[in-house]
């Protein structure tokens, strides 16, 4: 257990630093980043999101299954769906983080502000369960995925490096103060450590569940790849180039060479 809540901690203290390291970019850029720039970052967090989900959640998922005696496209089915199902309702209660929504937390009181991080927060939570989860597995069940689980943490923690300036910078445009945008960016990846951990003190309690909350995972981080940060990466004005494509298909074969070659 012990051994588990440390690589967890360590795997999530990485996945935190990268996106408070994404948020310090409010101090570097004066203007606005330019929208090719940031299309090319959220479709590089979507590729390097999707291949996690497959080779280091639903794969290790359907695997775990089997060994239990149960058909392997039962969780992963089952499991993804809950998690789509999870973020879709987050959604629906949760604000988007649309221009006009981040102009209106300028200068009132903090409500809005602590609303802000609820809703970054939330989304955040099924990344750091699933490197808890993994990191439990590799640690009280099977050692040899322990390579899936440093690949899965630093796959994680690069797509959230983008993922911390995309929520500091455009803060910082809607006119909150350069250390208030860095904060909120940086504190928005603070909840994965305490859901990893959270998650490997759980494990020991909820094994044969293992297969089923992989696969929660998977399925909330593609929710949030198709519904997100897709649509967002391919927005184009004129005749630009499709940057946030490319961004895709690089975030992509660079977690899928990780995971494949550490693993």
């Amino acid at each position: 257990m012990t051994q588990a809540l440390l690589w967890a901690a360590g795997g999530t203290g990485f996945t935190f630093f990268m996106t408070a390291l994404g948020a310090a970019t409010v101090f570097l850029f004066r203007g606005p980043v330019r929208a090719g720039l940031h299309r090319v970052m959220l479709g590089f967090a979507a590729g390097v999101m999707i291949a996690a989900s497959t080779w280091s959640l639903l794969i290790p998922a359907i695997e775990e299954a089997e060994a239990l005696g149960i058909p392997g496209w039962l969780p992963a089915a089952g499991g993804s769906a809950l998690g789509i199902l999870f973020l879709a309702a987050m959604d629906a209660l949760l604000p988007h983080l649309t221009p006009e929504f981040l102009r209106r937390t300028q200068g009132e009181a903090g409500g809005r502000c602590a609303l802000l991080v609820l809703a970054i927060a939330m989304h955040n939570i099924p990344e750091g369960m699933a490197v808890g989860i993994s990191f439990s597995l590799a640690a009280q069940t099977d050692p040899t995925l322990l390579p899936a689980s440093l690949a899965l943490a630093m796959g994680i923690g690069i797509q959230n490096f983008p993922e911390g300036a995309a929520i500091s910078l455009p803060l910082r445009q809607a006119g909150v103060s350069r250390g208030r945008s860095f904060l909120v960016g940086a504190a928005s990846g603070a909840v994965e450590p305490a859901a990893a951990l959270a998650t490997v003190l759980a494990a020991g309690a909820i094994q044969p569940l293992m297969p089923w909350l992989l696969s929660f995972a998977a399925g909330a981080m593609l929710y949030v790849v198709v519904e997100e940060l897709i649509p967002e990466a391919n927005l184009r004005r004129g005749g630009e180039a499709g940057g946030g494509t490319f961004g895709v298909m690089a975030g992509f074969l660079i977690m899928m060479i990780l995971d494949v070659a550490l693993g």
